[in-house]
């Protein structure tokens, strides 16, 4: 498969080659981590790597990161997803894709938040019908499809913003309405009918296009002239996933101090296995430590829209769950650091009695949420040495680190701790 090349910003390059050189006092380089957080990594590595006395190349210690907005920032399924539907890069037949939109999704109306520009509320029912609708049209003229037209010409009909707008919609809205076991899956039923070698190349498209995109917030809106069942909606999200140099230099740093690199998250596994792995983007984890969602694929390798029979989802517990499954039982103990940056990180942070420390990238969570409490924690504790729980603060108007602990929203000038 074709790879496109992503140069690395000067300043990944450098981070990246520090992290690639030989172990040396300075440790972890400094680029825009939190000093303190920074110090306590170096550490763990000294105490633990190979430059260690205790350490056994035989039975080495192991990390976990989580892939979105901790080891980048935004998330690169959500990304994929917007590529996919610019770009109509589907493998489903209207009927197949039909079956992958409701898999599992309750009948009930969305949150009010997602009602139509009527104010009335939507549902499966309402909105699948006009998707599929537009599908149909864009699966018969698309030249990329089963039509004869090209893309720049499809764009111009109504139904590719109406399709485009409401896929993206109802991925809002069932996150926001259902719970995670429903939600999550679902976005990764939209690969069905592609193969491995398909979605990677999709996803080295997705950054490549991303990285040239500004940090900003999108919002579509489906075309009046085409309401169907489920009328005018809109949605939006944020734009521009940026690559983060801290990470790419940390995920080497460990690795050349004998530590082995394993990437837990809750997006497509494909998706994940390419962005990870491909040196074009800085990280060269080999791809077959993630552990990340899993579906089922037929005798051809063509995937299904259906969860992996038999496995967990990896996210929440089953994060957890899937540590213990396939690494505990391989190494014999948990891994010794941990990063993450959501709720569905949390459940990890805090189930492994061999955990010596947790990164948290600062989103600014709930408090009452279990890792908005690790994040009181982690500023509680800021400057003791023996803290499980370090608070890493981030600039969401550049996408970049900052060397402090606080976090800045998109469109704020004023960075905080806790929420």
């Amino acid at each position: 498969m074709k790879r496109r090349l992503v140069l690395l910003t000067p300043m990944a390059a450098a981070l990246v080659a520090a992290g690639c050189a030989n172990l040396s006092p300075q440790g972890i380089a400094a680029g825009n981590w939190e000093a303190f957080n920074r110090a306590q990594v170096d550490g763990l590595i000294a105490s633990t790597g190979k430059g260690s006395a205790g350490y056994n190349a035989a039975k080495p210690p192991y990390v976990v990161f989580d892939w979105d907005n901790t080891s980048i920032f935004l998330d690169i399924e959500e990304a994929a997803l917007i590529y996919q539907l610019e770009n109509l890069v589907f493998g489903a037949t209207p009927a197949q894709l039909e079956v992958a939109l409701r898999r599992n999704i309750p009948k009930k109306d969305f949150l009010p938040a997602h009602n139509n520009a009527a104010g009335q509320p939507v549902n499966i029912d309402r909105v699948v019908p006009d998707i599929v609708a537009s599908y149909t049209w864009l699966y018969q003229n698309y030249s990329g499809l089963k039509g004869s037209q090209p893309l720049a010409a499809v764009k111009l009909s109504p139904h590719y913003i109406a399709f485009t707008t409401k896929v993206r919609y109802l991925y809002e809205a069932i996150g926001d309405t259902f719970d995670h076991d429903t939600a999550y899956p679902w976005v990764t039923y939209l690969f069905a009918g592609m193969t491995e070698a398909q979605v990677r190349k999709l996803t080295a498209a997705t950054v490549a296009w991303q990285l040239k995109e500004p940090v900003a917030k999108v919002k579509w809106t489906s075309p009046a002239a085409l309401p169907g069942q489920a009328g005018v909606v809109s949605v939006s999200w944020k734009n521009g996933l940026r690559l983060q140099p801290e990470m790419q230099a940390l995920y080497a740093r460990f690795r050349n101090a004998g530590f082995d690199v394993w990437v837990c998250s809750a997006s497509f596994v494909d998706v994940i296995k390419e962005i990870s792995s491909n040196p074009a983007f800085g990280y060269n984890n080999p791809p077959e430590r993630v552990l990340a969602m899993e579906l089922e694929r037929d005798a051809n390798g063509v995937i299904q829209p259906e969860f992996r029979r038999g496995y967990d989802q990896t996210q929440g517990p089953g994060k957890t769950k899937n540590i213990q499954r396939f690494l505990v039982s391989k190494y014999g103990y948990g891994p010794c650091f941990i990063a993450g940056d959501s709720e569905g990180d949390q459940n990890m942070m805090a189930d492994f009695a061999d955990t010596k420390k947790v990164l948290i990238v600062n989103r600014l969570r709930d408090p009452k949420t279990d890792i908005g409490k690790f994040s009181a924690m982690a500023v509680q504790n800021h400057g003791k040495p023996d803290t499980r729980y370090l608070l890493q603060g981030r600039d969401d108007n550049t996408g970049q680190w900052v060397a402090s602990q606080l976090h800045t929203p998109l469109g704020a000038t004023q960075g905080k701790a806790l929420k």
